[in-house]
């Protein structure tokens, strides 16, 4: 039988590069996104590739307990690998971007991840194997002024990667936080059509090259993967410089991009 991948935010982008890696590998998708028309495009193209079933499913992962509603309709099957991927960031300082948009990231982030990674990890413990594969980011080792929640989210995708990868050690089951920089996507409007994305020049990535690092990663069972030496080494700087400095940097470089 073939194994199988479920995708969160798998219809362009980071997602779908990383659905044509499973596929490549034979493994059959699910494929869940708020965007219906690009998860019909992204279905025909792999299907037109490989000879994989694909499943689609168009669900806005922003919405409270989604998770336990899409494994409810898919039947609660047997999941491989989980690739919690689904994200989107805003720019602007706390207190003036819009509480929904805030509350949407937080449970996109947060909630959604956790949840979906319980009800799918109980099982792979069950049967002896499983992947998981969390997007996180780079941005998850500092504090992020003018983007204060997508950093502090991305941090709780990494700590809570690391610390349940802890926790299944000999159980057949790994778990991979990808932590990537600036990567030349599409950006993913999972929850907000207004979304804006970082656009950051320098040192930008394609999705093809993060994806493979982090599924090869993913396979080689990595806790923490951080494609590229530039990002290597800004993901070690926080650990030696003052925090509050790191914090200042982190603005200086925000406040840059926005006047760009």
């Amino acid at each position: 039988m073939k194994k199988t991948a479920l995708i969160t935010g798998g219809a362009s982008g980071l997602g779908f590069e990383l659905a044509l890696l499973f596929a490549k590998d034979d493994y059959n998708l699910i494929l869940v996104d708020i965007n219906a028309e690009k998860l019909e495009e992204a279905k025909n193209k792999i299907e037109d590739s490989f000879s994989i079933e694909v499943k689609i499913m168009a669900k806005d992962l922003s919405q409270i307990n989604i998770s336990s509603e899409i494994m409810y309709e898919l039947g609660n099957p047997e999941i491989d690998a989980l690739v919690n991927n689904a994200g989107f960031g805003c720019f602007g300082a706390f207190h003036e971007v819009d509480w929904e948009r805030q509350s949407q990231m937080l449970n996109l982030h947060v909630l959604t991840t956790t949840h979906l990674t319980k009800l799918v990890v109980e099982g792979m413990v069950e049967r002896g194997s499983g992947k998981i594969l969390n997007l996180s980011s780079l941005a998850a080792f500092q504090p992020g002024p003018l983007m204060s929640l997508y950093y502090a989210t991305k941090g709780y995708i990494l700590s809570f990667s690391e610390a349940i990868a802890n926790e299944l050690k000999g159980t057949g089951v790994t778990v991979t936080a990808l932590c990537p920089g600036p990567t030349k996507t599409s950006f993913q409007q999972v929850v907000a059509n207004d979304s804006s994305e970082n656009k950051i020049a320098f040192n930008m990535a394609s999705a093809e090259a993060v994806a493979f690092y982090g599924y090869k990663s993913m396979n080689q069972g990595k806790e923490v993967a951080i494609p590229g030496g530039i990002n290597k080494i800004l993901g070690s700087l926080p650990r030696f410089l003052p925090r509050n400095m790191a914090t200042r940097i982190v603005r200086k470089i925000q406040e840059k991009n926005r006047e760009d």
